[in-house]
């Protein structure tokens, strides 16, 4: 990850199932200057019930009668067509990058495709083994928010440092991960890692788009204050605005949808960037971390030439002569700065002339 801001391409699910068309988000995510392009690696079979309904978002239209298995049905790729993604990727020079959402597929990243890093879904984060795996697998970990507490997030952070003291040798993976073991895993988790730093928790709103009245931005600031991790923003909203604004926040990973079709069937399409979106959108987040500079305020190099062109000197305001008592009348301030500061206007005023000035003269003594 960069030092300043992480920039994910999500395109997620919206290849609609065609390796084509996600190979060609691959190439829109690159081109635009993403550090990394997302897709979402899951069964039908291993997610959802075939009684399991449809979110709002997901439905075409209110007549919409589909589970949500139909839906994810139609959206999975293969395994072959996952390898031929990350090397494209790899040609393009972006890293791949996928959200497992089973077990298998979680091992199929890791070992097969190579993934640098492990992203959670917001839906997953109380799905305990797969939380547990990706902390074993002792690869840095992404877990988005959407829909959470407090508690809830402490602990899925738990359930990772549980997996990570696995992968150490520091809790027996035969172990019952009971209340009393995952305190033990949670006092134990910078024994190998900075654990704020390898988990880096991103503030999200489950809802596509999300309106602006639920983004509640600054709770991503009440996430980094009570964790003291790395936060970032999983945005749902429409345009980049949300994102900008995170940024200066204190987000260092940002995640958004994009898309070629913002009106194409599909659950994220709507609530995705279009191809000039996402390039305005990049850009603009790349700009946000120079534009917020360090927190020490002084006059930038660019400023130093104005300092006299646009401040002002004493002037005498008429002749004085010399030894003569300065009064208010007897001054006035003037630019350029070119001559004593008009701070010194009383330390001036009520003195004693050192010399005779004439009228306009600097005041420079």
């Amino acid at each position: 990850m960069t030092a300043d801001v992480f920039v994910i391409a999500e395109a997620g699910v919206n290849h609609n199932g065609s390796l084509d068309i996600a190979k060609d988000l691959v190439d829109l995510a690159a081109d635009a200057g993403a550090d990394a392009v997302k897709f979402q690696t899951f069964s039908a079979d291993a997610l959802a019930l075939e009684s399991a309904e449809l979110a709002d978002y997901q439905r075409l239209s209110e007549e919409d009668a589909r589970s949500q298995h139909d839906l994810l049905r139609g959206l999975e790729l293969t395994r072959d067509e996952f390898r031929a993604l990350r090397t494209h990727c790899d040609q393009r020079g972006i890293r791949f990058l996928s959200t497992a959402f089973d077990l298998d597929g979680l091992d199929f990243l890791i070992d097969e495709l190579g993934i640098p890093l492990v992203k959670i879904a917001s839906g997953d984060l109380t799905y305990a083994p797969l939380l547990v795996k990706a902390g074993r697998s002792g690869l840095p970990v992404i877990l988005s928010t959407g829909m959470a507490d407090l508690s809830e997030i402490a602990r899925a952070l738990r359930f990772l440092a549980a997996g990570l003291a696995q992968a150490h040798g520091s809790l027996d993976r035969a172990e019952r991960l009971t209340e009393a073991a995952l305190e033990r895993a949670w006092a134990a988790r910078d024994a190998h890692v900075n654990f704020a730093e390898h988990v880096t928790i991103l503030h999200c709103t489950t809802e596509y788009p999300a309106e602006d009245e639920h983004l509640n931005l600054r709770a991503m600031q009440t996430i980094a204050t009570t964790f003291g991790h790395r936060v970032g923003y999983s945005d749902h909203s429409l345009g980049s605005l949300a994102s900008v604004l995170a940024v200066g926040l204190g987000a260092t990973v940002l995640e958004k949808h994009f898309t070629f079709d913002v009106t194409a069937d599909g659950p994220d399409h709507a609530a995705s960037l279009d191809p000039d979106g996402l390039r305005a959108y990049v850009a603009d987040l790349r700009r946000v971390p120079t534009m917020l500079g360090s927190s020490e305020k002084r006059a930038q190099s660019v400023e130093e030439g104005n300092r006299a062109v646009v401040r002002r000197s004493l002037v005498a305001a008429r002749d004085i002569a010399a030894g003569a008592v300065v009064t208010d009348d007897d001054v006035a301030c003037f630019r350029p700065a070119t001559g004593r500061t008009s701070f010194d206007f009383w330390e001036v005023v009520g003195g004693a002339a050192p010399r005779a000035y004439r009228r306009g003269e600097l005041i420079d003594d």
